[in-house]
């Protein structure tokens, strides 16, 4: 085999791959023996007709097809590694010689790895949200605790209120005539959700347990059922139980409770705490975020097509194996959206774009700035990573080979990039304003 390397305009790469005469007659002989069982010849038992036979009856190339896939799937990954090219694209395969007693030649037309030229990547300005905890964030926290450990009590003192549970009958009609789907019985209903028809909930505000209240609205005109579009209707509604959400008071014993401390301070204490580190983290992605795009936004590249291409259908499998475990099939949800393969690739090019470049920017910072791994860093990922998979270091060291560990080495040094730039960055803190 022999491979010619020649570069084309925007980080394409053509390879010219030719393989000997004798190989390709080895590769035509291998794909008679496979099929030669299956094929029938008048004179020969069933798999036992020479192939010359085979040939003058099918013609001299009818083994050529599957031999040239046979050796473009064997040969060509030696060539791509010949060539020494970074290659970043599945190949684009064309036949330029393929008949008996020559040369089988083909091409195989690929993108690689564009060059980045780095701008301003050290000390770039970017705007963060502060990681300041308010008390009414410490508050909505609480209540969300206090909501969980609540109790559902009955009441049948007083008439429904705003964000009561209510059971409810009723009816509706319209222009005295009542319509299919109007009508509900025992149906649970909480006071303001506005799960129902706009105006509805609010009129049930002062009904009393038992007693029919009439409820009149007016269906709005993008409502699904077209023959109640605009329409005005009247409910004849009964309300049959009330319910109010009872919240524990926020005290020692609530705290006793709910956590492992022993007093409410303890407990709201440890909330902020919690809510501080949260917020330091999310603002610690922001900044990372903000600067690598920045980082982006002053370098250059040129990104073939082919490369974001290939990224499109990463995403796209990606996206199909969730569905998947979800129970769900891409045709499903083609269906379900309106959508199709080629709009669903459309949505998806921006998210490509942006992996493509956030990998080769950092990848570039990390050459530029000549970050190592060290084999005892990648040692140290392999024993957290074990710990993940309750296995042992030892034995997850032993599943992986040179090229996984070489790739590991590549992720943690774009990791330790994305240190470097955020630790180099100018960083203003933003106070979200509350009362805007």
């Amino acid at each position: 085999m022999s491979v010619q390397v020649e570069k084309l305009e925007k980080n394409m790469a053509k390879l010219t791959v030719e393989v000997s005469a004798e190989d390709f007659e080895k590769a035509v002989n291998t794909v008679y023996n496979r099929n030669k069982k299956s094929i029938n010849i008048p004179g020969f038992r069933k798999g036992k007709a020479p192939r010359v036979m085979i040939e003058k009856m099918y013609g001299v190339g009818v083994f050529f097809e599957d031999a040239a896939n046979l050796l473009i799937n064997t040969e060509y990954p030696k060539a791509a590694q010949e060539s020494e090219l970074d290659i970043v694209s599945r190949p684009t395969i064309d036949i330029v010689q393929i008949e008996k007693g020559k040369s089988f030649i083909f091409t195989a037309e690929v993108a690689v790895k564009p060059e980045v030229t780095l701008g301003e990547y050290k000390g770039v300005e970017v705007e963060v949200s502060a990681a300041d905890v308010t008390e009414e964030e410490v508050a909505a926290e609480l209540k969300k605790e206090q909501e969980k450990n609540s109790r559902t009590i009955d009441v049948d003192d007083r008439a429904v209120a705003d964000g009561d549970m209510v059971t409810l009958d009723f009816e509706g009609f319209v222009d005295g005539v009542a319509f299919e789907g109007g009508k509900g019985t025992d149906y649970p209903l909480t006071i303001g959700s506005n799960s129902f028809i706009p105006g509805f909930e609010e009129q049930l505000v002062g009904a009393v347990i038992g007693e029919e209240k009439e409820v009149n609205v007016t269906f709005p005109e993008d409502y699904h059922a077209e023959d109640l579009k605009g329409k005005a209707a009247v409910f004849k509604c009964t309300v049959k139980a009330i319910k109010v959400k009872e919240l524990p008071e926020l005290d020692d014993e609530f705290a006793k409770d709910v956590s492992e401390f022993e007093t409410f301070a303890e407990y709201k204490a440890d909330i902020e705490k919690n809510l501080k580190e949260r917020k330091e983290a999310a603002v610690k992605r922001e900044k990372e975020d903000k600067v690598v795009d920045k980082v982006i936004e002053n370098a250059q590249m040129d990104i073939p097509e082919a490369m974001v291409q290939l990224q499109i259908e990463e995403l796209l499998n990606n996206f199909i194996s969730r569905l998947q475990q979800q129970g769900l099939s891409i045709d499903q949800y083609y269906q379900f959206t309106g959508s199709d393969r080629a709009a669903m690739e459309e949505q998806l090019r921006p998210q490509a774009m942006k992996t493509i470049q956030t990998r080769l920017v950092l990848e570039k910072v990390a050459e530029v700035e000549d970050i190592q791994i060290s084999d005892e860093k990648v040692n140290e990922e392999i024993a957290k990573m074990a710990e993940a998979y309750k296995m042992t270091a030892e034995k997850l060291n032993e599943l992986m080979g040179d090229y996984e560990k070489e790739q590991m080495k590549k992720d943690l040094a774009v990791q330790e990039a994305v240190t470097l730039l955020a630790d180099a960055a100018k960083v203003t803190e933003v106070v979200e304003n509350k009362e805007a």
